[in-house]
């Protein structure tokens, strides 16, 4: 098993879908839609007709299929400051610039929570949100750890930070504002389960805007953390119960320039080779904000 994802079809049922090798198809799991039951263990036929991608990197699905969330995240944590170009940023940004030095040499790491049932997480090709009380938000790139029980961590994915710079960099006690809102969190497009724990990945972004014109560009690799995934898990679940199935995005080392702002109407692209490619269009927050609850 390399890849898992999810999606629905034209009659509204909902399937799940396993890559087993590096060959571009996927193969549909009979008997469950819920990827947390094979990362746990379980064991499940599959349909032996292969469903192949229209488009590799963004796994873009034909035959009438929309791809979802590749699982429902019961809580989505983060953690800040793991690169030295965020701390530098931040420590630029912000008021109380010692804080942020602070926390990047300190043994604890920062850890906040982003959201739980899925109240402000959207999947692939779902608008993400930016405040309209903030004229600073941008896109923040970072892996995902999917964290099962004690901490063992069972798969890899993208997700977005969104985020608003003025808000935070206004006062660090504003740091929940500027983290948690409508739409402020995308993840996607599938679950990537190695056989062996990986090296490093390479997180690659784009920002198009409504016109096609590149907005903002950038790479990175995990390399340059300055902390690792295990002891960032380690560290969430000491003393904290979190259920299986928790996302853990393990900050971003990709920060725009302060000219830069995300708008509505762009379309943020993060690219990352063993995971495909997730993509989403930029929208107000005020107007995503009922969405998860009508």
């Amino acid at each position: 098993m390399r890849r898992l994802i999810r999606w629905v079809d034209e009659e509204g049922r909902v399937s799940l879908g396993v890559e087993p090798l590096k060959d571009g198809v996927f193969h549909a799991i009979l008997g469950t839609d819920d990827p947390m039951r094979l990362l746990q263990g379980e064991s499940f036929p599959v349909e032996q007709a292969p469903i192949p991608l229209e488009d590799e990197v963004g796994l873009e699905l034909g035959g009438g299929r929309t791809l979802l969330m590749p699982w429902d995240p019961p809580e989505v944590w983060c953690a800040g400051v793991t690169y030295r170009r965020s701390r530098d940023a931040r420590m630029a940004e912000s008021a109380v610039q010692d804080v942020y030095d602070l926390v990047y040499e300190a043994n604890r790491p920062e850890l906040f929570l982003k959201d739980a049932g899925c109240r402000r997480t959207v999947g692939p090709l779902e608008p993400i949100g930016i405040r309209g009380d903030s004229v600073w938000n941008v896109p923040e790139p970072e892996i995902g750890l999917v964290v099962g029980e004690r901490g063992r961590i069972l798969a890899y994915t993208i997700g977005n930070d969104v985020s608003s710079r003025e808000i935070e960099g206004a006062n660090p006690l504003y740091l929940s504002q500027a983290k948690v809102f409508a739409g402020a969190c995308a993840v996607g497009p599938s679950l990537y389960v190695p056989r062996y724990e990986p090296q490093a990945f390479q997180i690659v972004i784009r920002v198009t805007a409504e016109d096609g014109s590149i907005a903002y560009e950038d790479r990175t690799t995990t390399a340059e953390m300055v902390r690792t995934f295990k002891e960032l898990v380690g560290w969430l679940v000491k003393e904290n119960p979190v259920p299986p199935g928790t996302l853990l995005l393990t900050g971003t080392g990709l920060v725009p320039g302060d000219d830069f702002t995300l708008l509505p109407g762009q379309w943020v692209e993060i690219h990352v080779p063993e995971v495909g490619t997730l993509a989403n269009p930029v929208a107000h927050a005020s107007e995503l904000s009922t969405g998860r609850f009508t």
